[in-house]
């Protein structure tokens, strides 16, 4: 709802040495001369982009009360810290006696397995990237369909975030069967007016507010998929994040689809990875593309530890953070009223996961400043990224409501968001 609207050139040869110009002499040195030291420079300007970086890790570290997730910021914490904390949430997820993998087995292959199970899937193979596992499931779908037409979303996160990869290194094609900010409908689906091979489903679609669709509308959709004879891929990078919304265990949820893929450090704080899960000769196809692609890496086993690590500790904690994210949406809405802000959005309302965006009628750059002042000087990180997605002087972000935001009540909210509006810059 509107928040109170009210090829590289030709290279000529290098002349063979006996045809190459003969070089002045130069003029004999004087041996043993020394060099005058040169001082030192300690005026030197640091880069603006690494003092900038440096200015907002330091204002996020030293928080004491954040709002929005810390690894949702990708950053806000030191390589030691973070080392620390797998050692600590590791131990009880894997048995660290165990030996470190070599190109997957081990603690890899218990994540494989664990991810299959929970999502319902014959088998799961991990990547180190979700690009690289999406990439890889249309390739292999398009080649048992015969079809290389993707119907997918132009926000997805196979559009706007892998630099088209699914188009020019695997040789696909996209259809869409809509452009609006949601998810397609069934009738969208159904009234393509050309063949398509896979049905991509982002879940949550992020680009539009992190927004599902009912569970009567995801499964009408998936319906209407198969009746065009095409398979169904999740992008469920946030699946997890799901449940709650659909009132569905994870292994229904994916039960719909033909594979899924999920990431290990959106929702789960790991610190990298993902995994394909699908049918078992599917998987073992991926795999095969995945050494293609380079993706069988020597070691893997630092990622592996966090995400079962982040299985253990996230996952239960999910439901809480989507019941709080609610909470945390309905007080920002009721703070930027009473402040008086001509213009803003909080989307959706209600949330429907854990994460949501606000839009305010002001630059991105100003926004920062207030959010970087305001953790500067009251070490309360409210906000971390703005960015204006749409006309200028319009600005979003997105927030993440996970454990460090569960201390927060309503009227925390509020005067943190007064806090803030008050350290904005005025033009």
């Amino acid at each position: 709802m509107l928040g109170r609207m009210g090829n590289s050139a030709h290279r000529p040869e290098r002349p063979a040495q006996s045809e190459r110009p003969a070089q002045p002499e130069q003029p004999a040195q004087p041996e043993h001369t020394e060099q005058p030291a040169q001082p030192e420079r300690t005026d030197r300007p640091e880069q603006p982009e690494r003092s900038a970086r440096a200015r907002r890790l330091a204002a996020w570290h030293g928080s004491t009360r954040t709002l929005t997730a810390r690894h949702a910021g990708a950053g806000g914490e030191r390589i030691g810290e973070r080392l620390a904390r797998l050692t600590a949430d590791a131990a009880g997820a894997y048995d660290l006696d165990d030996w470190v993998d070599l190109y997957g087995g081990g603690v890899v292959e218990e994540l494989e397995r664990r991810v299959a199970d929970l999502l319902g899937m014959e088998a799961a193979a991990f990547f180190p990237t979700g690009t690289m596992a999406q990439q890889i499931a249309l390739r292999c779908w398009a080649g048992r369909t015969g079809n290389p037409a993707v119907a997918v979303h132009p926000l997805s996160h196979l559009e706007t975030y892998e630099r088209d990869a699914y188009l020019t290194v695997s040789g696909l094609r996209a259809v869409r069967p809509t452009s609006e900010p949601r998810l397609p409908t069934a009738e969208e689906v159904r009234e393509l007016d050309e063949p398509f091979g896979t049905l991509a489903v982002e879940l949550p679609l992020r680009d539009a507010g992190f927004v599902l669709p009912t569970w009567d509308e995801l499964t009408a959709v998936v319906e209407a998929a198969r009746e065009r004879e095409a398979v169904v891929h999740f992008d469920g990078a946030r699946l997890w994040d799901c449940a709650p919304h659909f009132g569905r265990e994870l292994s229904e949820i994916a039960g719909l689809a033909d594979s899924v893929y999920v990431s290990f450090y959106k929702s789960l704080g790991g610190i990298s990875g993902a995994a394909l899960a699908g049918p078992e000769a599917l998987v073992r196809e991926a795999k095969a593309w995945r050494h293609r692609y380079g993706g069988e890496l020597f070691q893997q086993w630092p990622a592996a530890l966090a995400a079962l690590a982040g299985l253990d500790r996230e996952l239960p904690r999910l439901p809480s953070y989507v019941a709080h994210a609610k909470v945390v949406a309905e007080a920002l809405d009721e703070a930027l009223t009473a402040a008086g802000v001509p213009w803003f959005r909080v989307h959706p309302r209600p949330p429907h996961t854990h994460q949501f965006q606000v839009w305010l009628p002001y630059p991105a750059r100003a926004l920062e400043e207030a959010s970087l002042r305001l953790a500067e000087e009251t070490r309360t990180t409210l906000a971390r990224w703005w960015r204006e997605p749409g006309p200028p002087g319009l600005s979003m972000t997105e927030l993440t409501i996970a454990s460090s935001a569960l201390e927060w009540t309503a009227a925390d909210v509020a005067d943190a968001v007064a806090a803030f509006l008050e350290r904005i810059p005025r033009a």
